[in-house]
């Protein structure tokens, strides 16, 4: 991996980097869309392409049940299995211990999976994650880490922070010993849950690891803890790790976490958000998402954004023809994950450009100020930016601030049922 940085804020923790791995070059910050199991629901790789994506994920755990290792070793790799030509990403299966909970055992060893197909027993070690990796041939891979829900509390998750360390060193030696360093770049994972002291114990441990790591990434987040403490441990996470490496974080899709994350000094992210939410009917906008299911686009003739570039608006399909096929056709979804792939990409690709020509903090404020133009600013956002000086109600009369996630939704109104004819 070459990573070079070429801009940093002169406000923010912000910077733009160039990133090069075997498949070509990616541009940081960025978001990484999610084919979990080799495929972006919704889109083939054409199409992802297509976009002006140039960096996915898939993940170890799932691959590793279907196709497997040996068609994946046959197809050589999957980038070849899927078609894929740019960069891949894969996670190493750690995050299945907390959405496979109910099937899984944890041991020093490794982690005892049930599979959910077939209920068949499968041990996932640090070594055998490596080896899954390897078939697979991502251009960045994740090390296998103990992975806890985030609003644990107690002392599994100094255990699992420690566990991590050791499996860390295991990974690291596996990857060393299969010659294939010089095209596969092993991420670390920092994790420590919500404490502030593990978090600082686990990152000491990790960096003295920097000369076997190309890139860091902050995991254990996003599973519904307070945004308040959310944005601290990300700013402390990114503050301490080094600076010539990426910084990736691990599961935000959001565009306010995006956008917050970016100015803490993050460089990464992925999320399924915005490929899962267009399957609803969910569009997203820099006005805030956009629920296509609502009564109110039934006679709406204008495309999602008309100054969006995706197919799905340029063609002029509209707001009223995605209404009439959402959650009945396959099309409604193909287009909306076309159009949220998109915008995702040119919230990130937007920050670029701002950092680089020094105007980030107005970016910021700028996209802050529309997107909860009618609606309470989370005061989350409104902290965290102001940590790295960006005040985001600067100029506003009587802005509206509200705790929590504070996000306007749309979605999450509940769409009437339909009375049987």
């Amino acid at each position: 991996m070459e990573f070079e940085i070429i801009a940093k804020c002169h406000t923010t923790h912000a910077r733009v980097s160039r990133m090069t791995m075997t498949h070509g070059t990616t541009y940081l910050p960025t978001f990484m869309p999610v084919a979990t199991q080799g495929a972006m629901k919704g889109l083939t790789s054409q199409q992802v392409e297509a976009l002006g994506v140039t960096l996915i994920l898939n993940n170890t755990y799932h691959l590793n049940l279907r196709p497997g290792t040996k068609v994946l070793d046959a197809a050589g790799g999957a980038h070849k299995f899927q078609g894929w030509r740019k960069n891949l990403l894969t996670d190493s299966g750690g995050f299945q211990m907390v959405s496979l909970s109910s099937f899984t055992k944890i041991t020093e060893e490794g982690v005892l999976f049930a599979s959910p197909y077939t209920g068949e027993p499968t041990m996932l070690t640090p070594e055998e994650s490596i080896g899954i990796q390897h078939s697979i041939g991502a251009d960045i891979i994740m090390q296998l880490d103990d992975v806890v829900h985030s609003l644990t509390t107690g002392p599994r998750v100094e255990e699992a922070m420690w566990r991590s360390i050791r499996w860390l060193d295991r990974c690291i030696a596996k990857h060393k010993s299969s010659g294939r360093t010089d095209r596969q770049n092993l991420f670390a994972i920092v994790q420590g849950g919500l404490s502030p002291d593990l978090r600082q114990k686990c990152l000491d441990e990790m960096v003295k690891r920097k000369d076997d790591l190309p890139g860091y990434a902050i995991g254990g987040l996003s599973g519904g803890e307070e945004k308040d403490i959310f944005w601290k441990i990300v700013k402390q996470c990114a503050e301490q790790l080094p600076e010539d490496r990426p910084r990736y974080c691990m599961g935000i899709g959001f565009a306010e976490d995006l956008l917050v994350c970016v100015a803490l000094g993050v460089d990464m992210a992925d999320c399924v958000f915005p490929t899962r939410t267009a399957r609803f009917g969910v569009a997203l906008t820099r006005d805030g998402p956009m629920n296509l299911r609502l009564d109110r686009h039934r006679t709406s003739f204008f495309p999602i954004d008309a100054n969006c570039p995706c197919l799905t608006c340029s063609s002029g399909m509209s707001r009223a023809a995605l209404h009439n096929l959402v959650t009945h056709e396959t099309v409604a979804a193909h287009a909306i994950t076309q159009h949220n792939l998109v915008f995702q990409a040119s919230v990130m690709g937007g920050a670029r450009d701002a950092i680089i020509e020094g105007r980030f903090p107005q970016y910021l404020k700028d996209f802050f100020q529309r997107y909860f133009a009618d609606a309470a600013y989370p005061r989350w956002c409104v902290d965290a930016l102001r940590s790295v000086n960006v005040d985001i109600l600067e100029g506003i009369e009587n802005p509206r601030i509200v705790e929590g996630k504070g996000a306007k939704w749309e979605y999450s109104n509940k769409i009437p049922k339909q009375k049987k004819p």
